[in-house]
């Protein structure tokens, strides 16, 4: 017995059957280009030295990999003079020696606490601007050699051992950062 189709299901069956052949076309197509493309060459790793670039552009902004030494505020800041970044988020992992501070609101100032060769688990933070200066805001926790962590605002921050990697996400609008008045905290503007 045969059962014939209505139109409509004879159009989607054969519109499936378009696209599998297409789906099935293109991954052939992708394999065969994959078996005949080399593989990419990267120049043997080397020691960082002050010509070393600290940074490359991305489709969303750029990737900064900083080595012993640097200072990540300090390079943050050059990377967003140089490129005139109007704002952006940031992310990042690595080793380091780092400066944490807990605000404290009657002082209107932070609490500072020196951690050494500590790994950054996480840090998050953005790139404002403040009187023509970047204004870099950090946060991070940092985990210790017997597995404890530490979190809160990161004032300053020099690698050690390893690297850092920061991911810089650019924003087209540039943001400014002041003194709130209320807090006496500086505060990003929207």
């Amino acid at each position: 017995m045969h059962v014939q189709l209505h139109p409509k299901h004879r159009v989607c069956k054969l519109m499936l059957a378009v696209a599998a052949a297409v789906m099935i076309n293109t991954t052939g197509m992708q394999l065969a280009a994959a078996e005949t493309t080399p593989a990419a060459t990267t120049a043997p790793m080397q020691c960082a030295t002050e010509a070393t670039p600290r940074y490359t552009k991305t489709p969303t902004g750029y990737l900064m990999v900083l080595r012993m030494g640097d200072n990540a505020f300090k390079e943050l800041t050059k990377l967003a003079i140089a490129e005139k970044i109007p704002s952006a988020s940031i992310t990042g992992i690595g080793f380091g020696n780092v400066k944490f501070g807990f605000w404290n609101k009657d002082k209107k100032d932070f609490d500072a606490k020196i951690l050494n060769s500590v790994e950054m688990a996480s840090i998050t933070g953005s790139v404002a601007w403040k009187n023509d200066q970047p204004s870099i805001h950090m946060h991070g926790v940092a985990g210790d050699a017997t597995f404890q962590a530490y979190g809160g605002h990161i004032l300053d921050f020099e690698v050690t051992t390893g690297s850092m990697e920061i991911t810089v996400i650019v924003h087209q609008l540039r943001l400014e950062r002041g003194i709130d008045p209320c807090i006496g905290a500086n505060v990003l503007g929207i």
